[in-house]
This record gives structure tokens, C-alpha cells and sequence, in this order.
């Protein structure tokens, strides 16, 4: 009987050293793996370091070896771009992401087939699931790391999963046929934490296995500071895009700015009350008044078992936690990375109003199923 294929789809730009060994080990574990046919896609962004050339080379040795060269456009678009091909081209069964820069061992691909033989139809290689390694890490980047998928899991209501941007994943192909790419972060790694997203949406069975993310030898990291800002611009994509209740959150808190300076200016011009004292009552009854506006309007739909006094209570601690996010983001990104404090800010003030609202959901007015009858 004819096997399956199982393609393996490699993104790359400026990854000539990497492709040329990656790509053999890559065929070697053919001989490991009765189930799937092994077909290797590399989507390369015209590197100017020879990647095109290095693969044409191989395909040589290789007959299921194959190019797909196009401007670079992000890793998201290389990704779908390739999935497309070995769906249409190959009648993938299986579609196998994997990073080209030796971070990602090829062992592990007989492993991942197994398991998916046994129905899982999403495998994930997990860095940070128990047993896996990351040696090359920093402290900083370790921190950046675990705070990131935190924000996914936070944001986008995945079930526990520690590693929700890995690029080592296998995946069943009719499950990447029933996404939705239209509206993905495309331009960097935050395209990850939107696939997974899409995957489990539409009903993937999941099962990370923990990896050694191995130390790059050759080349550079793509990571850049506008794939972080795209990540945070994503995590509002995923859980608000078509939120009509995180938009009428929005014009209360925005009502609570208005009702905050207003009464500051009453109190402190009309009233003489020094600024000391007219701020703590000006902060208050905002809470209080975007609290009201919350219960009657926001969430009224919800049904709620806690009492009025006991959510009135967890809207200030979550009031207190999402300042203390905008404090640590203004202070991380001015102070760390240089960024004008105005900037800054805004961003600390647009995460604070996430936390905000996914605590105040989540929590203070957490939604129960209702009953029949």
C-alpha cells in the first residue's frame, strides 16, 4: 500500500549553512518512519546568502526535496504559502512545521508521526512542557517567554499548553483546511500562538512532547522588536476581533477617564480641595461608576452567582492588577528598551485594559450556562 505523505515545511532566509546539513538528517529518518512518505518544503524569502541555490543543490540527492522562492514576507506567509503547496501538490496527510536553523532535531519527526498515528492530530514540541530544554536561553529571555505564553493562555482561553508559539509541530492536514488564515498575524512568531489558536478552534486533539531547543549554530536570530509589539497587537486580534462586549468594556472605561477628570476639576476648582485628597475620591467613584455601567450594561446578559458586594470587591483587585501591569509594561519598555515613555505607556495602558477585561470576565463576572426550563 502506498504510504501517506507527511510534508515538512522549512521557512528560511539566510539559512545556507543550516539547510545544508538539516535537510540530510532530515531524509535519514525516513528509514525510521513505515507509516508516512517524507516530502521537505523549504519557502525561502530570496535569501541573499545563497539558501536557494544551497537547496537546488540538494535536490540533486533529494527527488523529494522542493523549492518555493518569493520575496520575504514574514514566517506566517512562508508557512501558508508552503501548506497550500503540499496540500494541492502532495495530498498531504500530515503537515510538519520545523524551524531550518538546527534548533529543531530531526529525531524527533519518527516520534511525532507515531503519536499521531495513535490520534493525535496535533503534536507539539514543547520547550518549556517537563524535560524540556532551552540551554541557549537567558534569564531575560526565559522571562519574556513564560510571560508571553501566560498572555496567550490569558487571552485567547487555550487550555494549559507551555509552548504556545513552538515552530515544531505536526499537524493534521484536513485541520489546517478549516482555518481560517484571512485575518493571521503573519510577519512573525506571534503567527504561531494565531495557528494554534485556529487548530484547536477547530477541535484538535493535542499533545505537547517536551524538546531540547538546541543552540543555534550558523547564522542569526530573526526575532526583531516589531514581531514583540505584532504579538501583543495579536492577543487583542484573537480574543476581541468579534468581541461586541470587550467593545462596550472599552466605552466604559473610556466614560470612567471623563468621570475621573471631571469630578478632579470639581473638587479641586469649584470645591478648593487640595490635589491630595480630590484624586483618591476622583479615582473612586470612577470605579465605582464604570463598575455600574459594567453590571447594567456590559455584562448584563450574564448570568452571575456572586453577590453585588462580592463583585463590586474583585473589580477593585482587578482595578489594582491592571495598574500594576501598565506600571511594570511603561517601566520594562522605557527603562529596558529605550522606548519614549508617551509610547510607552500607551501600550502598558492598552495591556492593562486587556488584563482588565479578561480578569473582570473571567472572574468578577463569570458566566454560567444557563438552565433549561
Amino acid at each position: 500500500m502506498r504510504k501517506k505523505n507527511a510534508c515538512i515545511i522549512l521557512p528560511t532566509y539566510n539559512e545556507a549553512e543550516n539547510v545544508s546539513i538539516l535537510i540530510p538528517q532530515i531524509f535519514d529518518q525516513q528509514a525510521q518512519i513505515q507509516s508516512h512518505h517524507l516530502v521537505v518544503i523549504v519557502v525561502d524569502g530570496k535569501s541573499p546568502d545563497g539558501t536557494g541555490e544551497v537547496v537546488k543543490s540538494l535536490r540533486k540527492r533529494y527527488l523529494d526535496l522542493h523549492l518555493l522562492e518569493d520575496k520575504d514576507n514574514g514566517l506566517g506567509e512562508a508557512y501558508i504559502k508552503g501548506m497550500k503547496y503540499a496540500i494541492d501538490k502532495f495530498d498531504a496527510d500530515v503537515i510538519i512545521q520545523m524551524d531550518a536553523d538546527l534548533q529543531h532535531d530531526p529525531k524527533m519527526l519518527p516520534l511525532f508521526l507515531t503519536l499521531y498515528y495513535y490520534g493525535f492530530t496535533l503534536v507539539v514540541g514543547s520547550r518549556f512542557a517537563p524535560g524540556g530544554q532551552t540551554p541557549e536561553f537567558t534569564l531575560y529571555r526565559k522571562f519574556l517567554s513564560s510571560f508571553g505564553n501566560f498572555l496567550v493562555r490569558l487571552f485567547s482561553g487555550v487550555p494549559r499548553i507551555h509552548d504556545c508559539t513552538s515552530g515544531f509541530r505536526c499537524i493534521k492536514s484536513e485541520l489546517i483546511e478549516k482555518c481560517d488564515f484571512s485575518d493571521m498575524s503573519v510577519r512573525g512568531y506571534s503567527f504561531q500562538s494565531s495557528l494554534l489558536y485556529e487548530l484547536l478552534r477547530n477541535g484538535a486533539k493535542i499533545l505537547e512532547i517536551p524538546i531540547i531547543f538546541e543552540t543555534r549554530k550558523y547564522g542569526t536570530s530573526k526575532l526583531a522588536f516589531r514581531d514583540q509589539i505584532e504579538f501583543l497587537e495579536n492577543l487583542f486580534r484573537i480574543r476581541f476581533q468579534k468581541s461586541r462586549e470587550f467593545l462596550k468594556f472599552c466605552i466604559v472605561g473610556t466614560s470612567g477617564v471623563f468621570v475621573n477628570m471631571g469630578l478632579l476639576i470639581i473638587l479641586t476648582r469649584m470645591f478648593g480641595l487640595l490635589l491630595e485628597y480630590a484624586s483618591p475620591i476622583a479615582i473612586e467613584l470612577s470605579i465605582i461608576s464604570n463598575f455600574l455601567l459594567n453590571s447594567i450594561w456590559t455584562f448584563r446578559a450574564r448570568i452571575v452567582k456572586t453577590s453585588l458586594l462580592k463583585r463590586f470587591f474583585r473589580f477593585h483587585i482587578v482595578a489594582l492588577s491592571a495598574g500594576i501591569v501598565n506600571y511594570i509594561i511603561l517601566l520594562s519598555l522605557h527603562y529596558g528598551l529605550r522606548l519614549m515613555d508617551i509610547i510607552a505607556n500607551l501600550i502598558g495602558i492598552a495591556a492593562a485594559t486587556i488584563v482588565n477585561y479578561v480578569l473582570n470576565s473571567r472572574w468578577t463576572w463569570k458566566k454560567y450556562p444557563e438552565r433549561d426550563g
